[in-house]
């Protein structure tokens, strides 16, 4: 059965190549695009039926999953001998075998990261290789447990060369992780009858109609609503069609920067989402702290009992990955059944507008904002004649207790 499965992965594999080569040869113009359209579709679809678990096997194997922890989860991906294990150990203090051979690191090591009241944890991940995403050097299993995470580290090394970035980034969107992109503005739904109804809300530049139909035709769907609301491409509705890209934040960090020339540093400095640092020399990590901190977008609430002091020891820490950054996300963080009894709240901090600004459930919070929840008061009992606030006599008058007749 074992040699059933890894015959048709590899035969899959193969496919794949087949299809890049051909990809290769074909001139780029506009009678080819159909074709290169089509190619592209194919190569995702194959890729998908990669990452599936072979029929029949029970479960997914010996993947390293580690249980969630604290108010964030970033993971450290990048080749062997990078500094991974140095720079866990470094951030979090938790010990991660750390020597001057490549695979040092065999499974995932989880710790964590205490920064802003908050627990961020990290994940120290074996190296990755070329080819990983078909399987080599347990490559699947590091990127199953990035998919999962809020942000990427891709941790490079300086003195090596550029193309490192271009070999890793390739690998992750091979399995459809999409590195510091949002999701295309493209609506898609299956459709029972009815045909393809092809529309759009601006002149699209990359995609047509024609093509839409044939990439279509190559998952066999023949009745579906595709509205593009952006100028996407063609690897943007493939993405769609699919359904199961995951769009992850990353950062570049670039790694033993005391053996390269400060005008290399000023270079990698310089380019969008990187950060450079030296594990050795222990240079600039509380740069990349803020940076991870900056790109995570988490948002500390901190509570405020009604008639007492803020609580600034124990923020609710919200982020719009998990849950939302709203006050109904706030209200169900604490306890799902508060919301029913919330009659407004006040809010002090940056996303108020003047303090205490009263506000409903859908109003945004910021990062370090106070919030005080007031609920909506119980009827009580108490109170005399007009001042009562409801009669406790019967609701029907023919229920009413008759008084005696008066003794005359």
């Amino acid at each position: 059965m074992g040699v059933n499965c890894s015959g048709k992965k590899m035969g899959i594999i193969e496919r794949i190549k087949e299809i890049e080569a051909e990809m290769a040869r074909t001139q780029k113009n506009k009678a080819t695009e159909y074709h290169l359209g089509q190619l592209k579709a194919k190569i995702a679809k194959l890729r998908t039926q990669l990452l599936e678990p072979p029929k029949g096997s029970s479960g997914g194997g010996d993947g390293f999953e580690v249980t969630k922890f604290g108010h964030g989860r970033v993971a450290l991906i990048g080749f062997p001998s990078v500094g991974k294990s140095t720079l866990l150990t470094m951030l979090t203090g938790t010990h991660s075998e750390a020597a001057s051979y490549e695979f040092t690191t065999l499974t995932c090591i989880p710790g964590i990261i205490h920064y802003n009241d908050t627990k961020i944890q990290l994940l120290d991940l074996p190296g990755i290789i070329e080819g990983a995403s078909e399987g080599k050097g347990r490559g699947r299993q590091v990127i199953a447990v990035a998919k999962s995470s809020d942000l990427v580290l891709m941790v490079l090394d300086a003195s090596k060369s550029e193309g490192h970035r271009q070999i890793l980034t390739k690998e992750l969107e091979a399995v459809g992780l999409r590195l510091n992109k949002r999701p295309p503005q493209i609506y898609f739904k299956k459709k029972k009858t009815g045909g393809i109804s092809f529309n759009s809300t601006l002149p699209l530049s990359h995609v047509d109609e024609k093509l839409c139909y044939q990439i279509l035709h190559e998952y066999k769907i023949h009745n579906a609503e595709v509205l593009f609301r952006e100028d996407a491409t063609v690897d943007d509705l493939i993405d769609v069609i699919e359904g199961n890209r995951k769009y992850i934040k990353c950062v570049y960090v670039y790694n033993k920067i005391d053996v390269i020339g400060i005008d290399d540093v000023d270079k990698l400095a310089r380019q969008p989402n990187s950060v450079v640092i030296s594990c050795n020399l222990k240079l600039n990590l509380d740069r990349l702290l803020s940076k991870m901190w900056e790109e995570m977008g988490l948002v500390r609430v901190y509570t405020k009992p009604q008639g007492q002091q803020p609580d600034f020891s124990d923020p609710v820490v919200l982020s719009a990955d998990r849950g939302g950054c709203s006050v109904e996300d706030f209200c169900n963080h604490i306890h799902r059944s508060l919301i029913k009894d919330v009659k407004y709240v006040l809010v002090w901090g940056t996303s108020a507008r003047h303090y205490p600004q009263h506000c409903g459930l859908s109003h945004a919070l910021q990062d370090e904002d106070v919030v005080q929840i007031v609920k909506k008061k119980e009827k009580e009992e108490g109170g005399r004649g007009r001042f009562k606030s409801h009669t406790t006599g019967p609701a029907r008058i023919s229920d009413r207790e008759k008084k005696a007749p008066l003794k005359t």
